[in-house]
């Protein structure tokens, strides 16, 4: 290598050095700043900046976690921060989507441990036997015009939406199945709202059905079918 390819190189790797530098302090920044961002809102209760902070908290969502934790937070608010986030930058957009292009997606959990229900291929079918309140929610939402599965795991969502094409869904869910099934959707392109279950865990959990139905309703000036606003809900 001669003297001249060899002062070419230097330069070239001085130049690459000089870029990495900058992004790797650009992003840093960016992420204190989203992380500060996030904080304010948290504590404060307001959006900042939602158009800013989702792409920023999806591109740089373990940096920001990180310095989040710093500042005081942990992951639980951070997540419930990101689904509120998000399902208020979609709620328009569920909104203007036709009833008949929306699905509902229920987890397993949510039916008694004497659930008579067996797995199909499309998820759970609801007896609607009175062990749980599934039954009564499932019978509500499908009169308002959706289609609901009761599902053991994302596989079954994945499958459910290559084959219905629904534009809109709402995912019902224990903190991380709402946040990971609003990032499906976002990857996908469909506008999904999650709502978070009042009661988690493995087995016999609790959904928010009045989060449930108020979201389902959004857009719906007249919904379909006897729909009673007032039956209970556990």
């Amino acid at each position: 290598m001669s003297f001249f390819d060899a002062d070419i190189w230097i330069q070239l790797m001085t130049i690459i050095g000089e870029v990495t530098f900058f992004l790797i302090l650009g992003m840093l920044l960016a992420a204190i700043a989203l992380a500060i961002i996030a904080t304010a809102s948290i504590t404060r209760g307001k959006f900042y900046l939602p158009r800013i902070l989702i792409p920023g908290m999806v591109l740089l969502e373990g940096l920001v976690k990180a310095i989040c934790k710093l500042l005081g937070l942990d992951d639980r608010d951070l997540i419930t921060f990101f689904i509120t986030l998000r399902n208020t930058m979609n709620t328009k957009a569920f909104a203007e989507t036709p009833v008949e292009q929306r699905a509902v997606f229920l987890p397993q959990c949510l039916r008694s441990a004497q659930c008579p229900a067996h797995l199909t291929p499309e998820g759970l079918k609801c007896r609607n036997c009175g062990r749980c309140s599934v039954g009564e929610n499932v019978v509500w939402l499908e009169k308002t015009g959706y289609r609901v599965f009761i599902v053991p795991g994302s596989t079954f969502i994945k499958r459910m939406v290559k084959k219905y094409r629904p534009r809109a869904i709402i995912g019902v869910g224990c903190l991380m199945e709402v946040k990971d099934g609003i990032d499906m959707g976002d990857r996908i392109g469909i506008t999904a709202i999650g709502v978070v279950n009042a009661k988690d865990g493995c087995v016999e959990t609790i959904a928010d059905w009045n989060g449930v139905r108020d979201v389902a309703l959004l857009g719906l000036e007249h919904p379909s079918g006897p729909v009673d606003l007032h039956s209970p809900a556990e």
